[in-house]
């Protein structure tokens, strides 16, 4: 399945699209999803960049990462609920780590929930390590929260 996905920049024309798909992807965890201000925001800050994973011109994933000097940051990385374990989130981390590197990172860093086991099984997959971890970091709705682990690969 994963050769038949295409990448697509996040530009204006497509905010909407990648703020629904943050929605559908987030919002049943209960938490706050960015809204197309959000994203059209972080775009306009140096060093970020999004994709868009499409498949049959259908966008079902987006990704957002920003590189400072030799950093880079994973600031989201969401996949439509219905394409969710058929390689769309290993396709857009693998886009991800290949766009970070053309930008000169040397490490990579994420957080991601401690309650999400698949997703951090997909960074750690990749050679992502975890490097800490910070309380209450995820809002859960209905005053609840979950810690992020932190996590880093080195991309030398």
């Amino acid at each position: 399945m994963e050769g038949r996905f295409t990448l697509a920049p996040v530009g204006a024309l497509a905010l909407d699209v990648a703020a629904g798909l943050h929605q559908a992807a987030f919002g049943p965890m209960g938490e706050p999803t960015w809204t197309r201000q959000d994203m059209a925001g972080l775009l306009a800050s140096p060093g970020v960049r999004g994709l868009l994973l499409e498949i049959g011109g259908r966008a079902i994933g987006v990704m957002l990462r920003r590189v400072t000097v030799d950093e880079a940051e994973l600031l989201t990385l969401a996949v439509d609920p219905a394409h969710r374990r058929l390689g769309a989130g290993r396709a857009l981390l693998a886009a991800a780590m290949d766009d970070v590197r053309q930008a000169g990172a040397r490490s990579f860093f994420l957080e991601v929930g401690a309650d999400n086991p698949a997703a951090q099984a997909l960074y750690a997959e990749a050679g992502f390590r975890p490097v800490g971890r910070r309380a209450g970091y995820y809002p859960r709705g209905q005053g609840r929260t979950a810690d992020a682990v932190v996590m880093r690969l080195d991309l030398l």
